[in-house]
């Protein structure tokens, strides 16, 4: 993977006022938006809290916190095991991972028409980095990515925006020269919190009034739809159209 900072073309026809219009690189979050594998991740959590406490958790309580470091998950779930949590998890999430996770539709055409256009791409994830690669080798999506900010890469996780600032870091670019597209709330306050512009993965598995709440600038509802919101297609996607469960 390698960095690289070309001047994007955006192919808008209209008036470029909004935050989308200032977007010269694209981050996104891996879990839940590039990847699917959050069934995945609840079994893995289903395995370890039963094997390890005797008894699995709630999906609810087990989704609340995806988004955040993994350790930091499993000491809010149990400080006194959080370690025997994190390693069986990882030992079922390691085994099983290649044969649960899964594709969104129209992620890999999205990722080349972004390249095409010369936008860089990251991931900024609370995934170890070894295991994001994993994940993006496992559907041909690497090649598309310039780098990756993982868990192990920085000191502060989301929602704190640090590990987007560190990635606009990487790039040279100010961060509110980028976009970061995530599907949990966590990721929205640190988009927002940092400035960036901000757009809701509505296909993940949070449920999108919690996600919205965060009030990021746009609310998207497949991959597919971030290339018409870089050309100029702006209003069509600002999450005002979004609150009330309509497509604008």
């Amino acid at each position: 993977m390698t960095t690289s900072n070309p001047t994007p073309s955006r192919g808008g026809t209209g008036a470029e006022s909004g935050p989308a219009s200032r977007v010269r690189a694209v981050l996104f979050d891996l879990d839940g938006t590039l990847i699917d594998t959050i069934g995945l991740i609840l079994a893995s959590f289903r395995y370890a809290t039963e094997k390890v406490l005797g008894a699995p958790l709630p999906d609810d309580v087990l989704l609340r916190d995806i988004g955040t470091p993994l350790g930091a998950q499993m000491a809010d779930i149990s400080a006194p095991h959080a370690d025997e949590l994190v390693r069986v998890y990882r030992e079922h999430n390691n085994i099983h991972h290649d044969t649960m996770a899964a594709e969104y539709p129209g992620t890999e055409a999205a990722l080349r028409a972004l390249k095409e256009a010369g936008y860089p791409i990251g991931v900024v994830t609370s995934k170890l980095n070894a295991g994001a690669q994993r994940g993006l080798r496992l559907f041909g999506l690497e090649s598309y990515i310039d780098f990756i900010v993982g868990a192990d890469d920085v000191t502060v996780h989301k929602p704190d925006p640090y590990p987007l600032i560190h990635a606009a870091g990487i790039l040279g670019i100010p961060l509110e020269n980028c976009i970061y597209i995530g599907d949990s709330p966590h990721d929205m306050a640190a988009a927002v919190a940092g400035g960036a512009v901000s757009a809701a993965a509505l296909w993940g598995p949070f449920d999108r009034s919690v996600v919205l709440a965060q009030r990021p600038d746009y609310a998207l509802s497949s991959a597919s739809d971030l290339l018409p919101l870089l050309a100029g297609d702006e209003e069509r996607f600002r999450t005002s159209h979004r609150i009330d469960g309509t497509n604008g």
